[in-house]
């Protein structure tokens, strides 16, 4: 139901950017079924609907270049094998030309052969007005339509990375369990850059959203939502660290025999410091969590002094550390 809510703006504004234009077509009489007109929000609008002018644009400039080599083509040749050939060539050549980071420009030879399959007079003038006339809809209006909750998004981002973290440790306090240091894998890095990423996407929507005041979003609505994100991406530094020492440890102990004692007593302080990161993550008090986490820190620091032991338990020292710091900056 949640997935079907968030669907209804993006179909809506969908809907509106297709009507609108074409019904204005309809209204200048450049045809009585202006199809192009309407198709730039089926091609254009995405989940960023901040990309919506630059794809415009390029659609745009597709739409001219590729009724160009049409026109051109048949200008000096009639419909023929020959002639479909050389549109195809040109078109393909338009569309590479005209591409960029997200790949060839492909409305370049879909305009080309439009055209050319179409040879009739005026044909070519009406799906450039048309087609003008649906994006500068698009451009204009698809980003005013409905626009995305960026407090929303980082907050289910929020919440995902969080489940994430929890089960990642969690597998993590099993194999301590058993005396085993886990390995992190490739994944891992990726998750511990997700806070900033989150970060980053939430300022660079509010700065887009500027250019919609009336549907602004209110800063001051989420509240706790900045110092969680902040505390995410300090703790995803701590524990990434953490994980790096226990995969060196595991690659250290690859060829010793049983379990490892230090690696096996942290299970408990691991799954105290996952609860309370889930806490203090979740917007509520990891007070009585991160006391027990600090407690078994110190059991195991009085039970395994030892240098490379520090070490190991550094990472969760530290985020100990930014979980205390987050508890004491709280109103």
């Amino acid at each position: 139901m949640s997935a079907l809510r968030g669907s209804l703006g993006p179909a809506a504004r969908l809907i509106v950017c297709a009507v609108v234009p074409w019904g204005l077509c309809v209204w200048l009489g450049t045809s009585t079924a202006p199809v192009p007109a309407a198709l730039p929000a089926v091609l254009i609008l995405r989940e960023d609907v901040f990309a919506a002018p630059r794809l415009a644009l390029e659609r745009m400039a597709g739409v001219v270049v590729g009724v160009l080599i049409a026109v051109a083509v048949l200008h000096w040749l009639s419909l023929s094998t020959a002639s479909f050939l050389l549109v195809t060539v040109c078109g393909c050549a338009g569309m590479y030309l005209l591409g960029g980071a997200a790949g060839p420009n492909q409305q370049v030879l879909i305009s080309a052969l439009m055209i050319y399959a179409t040879a009739t007079p005026g044909y070519p003038l009406a799906r450039l007005e048309e087609s003008a006339v649906g994006v500068a809809v698009v451009a204009l209006l698809g980003p005013l339509l409905w626009p995305p909750d960026p407090y929303r998004t980082a907050r289910a981002g929020l919440d995902a990375y969080r489940t994430e973290v929890a089960a990642r440790l969690g597998a993590i306090a099993d194999r301590a369990a058993a005396g085993e240091p886990a390995p992190a894998g490739p994944e891992a890095a990726r998750l511990w850059r997700r806070p900033q990423a989150l970060a980053a996407a939430l300022d660079g929507t509010l700065a887009r959203l500027r250019l919609v005041p009336l549907k602004r979003a209110d800063g001051a609505r989420p509240a706790g939502l900045r110092p969680r994100l902040g505390l995410a991406a300090r703790t995803a530094l701590t524990l990434q660290f953490f994980t790096g020492e226990l995969t060196d440890r595991a690659r250290a102990r690859a060829a010793t025999a049983g379990p490892d004692p230090a690696v096996r007593a942290l299970e408990p302080l691991l799954r105290a410091t996952s609860r309370a990161l889930d806490e203090a993550l979740r917007g509520a008090d990891c007070t009585a969590e991160l006391t027990r986490a600090r407690a078994l820190d110190a059991a195991h620091r009085a039970a395994f002094p030892t240098r490379h032991d520090a070490v190991l338990r550094a990472g969760l020292h530290l985020t100990h550390e930014a979980l205390a710091d987050h508890l004491a900056a709280a109103p």
